[in-house]
């Protein structure tokens, strides 16, 4: 009876080892949702990138958002649940002086795409910025956002500049 007990194990250990299928596992290789990724440019140069300085950004509502400084190309994400987001982009948001702080708001505007990658790494959704106003800004008197073009309207990877901010 021992004998038979141990082989039983041995073949259910055996089998749900071997039906353990390669996409059990999500490789960090396996793309999934991109981020926008946004370069940003000297307004009076525009061919020259320009270093944001204690950026921050954040969602309305939201208590936490994201903190930049010193970089010229940064990547953020959008809703996969809409096909809008708005961001707060605030120079010199990520400092602790919050008199100083200068607030533009973007609007980004897109369809999305989603697929199924796997059953290890579920979904992913790519999106498609729409072309005449896939991201807006909303005016304001002291805007220190000048100008934003759409460089590519498909985010399907974050390989490459899909939006210049100049300022």
């Amino acid at each position: 009876m021992k004998k038979y007990a141990i082989l039983l194990l041995i073949t259910l250990f055996a089998f749900s080892f071997w039906n353990c299928e390669k996409d059990d596992i999500c490789a960090e290789t396996i793309p999934s949702t991109p981020r926008v990724v946004i370069a940003f440019y000297e307004a009076a140069n525009p061919t020259v990138l320009k270093e944001v300085t204690n950026l921050g950004i954040i969602a309305p509502r939201f208590t936490e958002g994201i903190s930049f400084n010193g970089v010229n190309k940064i990547t953020v994400p959008i809703k996969t649940t809409g096909d809008t987001t708005t961001l707060q982009f605030i120079q010199n948001g990520s400092d602790t002086n919050t008199t100083n702080d200068n607030v533009d708001e973007i609007v980004f505007n897109y369809t999305r795409q989603v697929s199924y990658v796997s059953r290890a790494c579920g979904y992913k959704t790519n999106f498609t910025l729409e072309a005449t106003n896939g991201a807006v800004l909303t005016t304001d008197s002291n805007n220190w956002i000048q100008n934003i073009t759409i460089e590519q309207t498909t985010i399907a990877n974050e390989n490459e500049t899909h939006i210049k901010i100049y300022f």
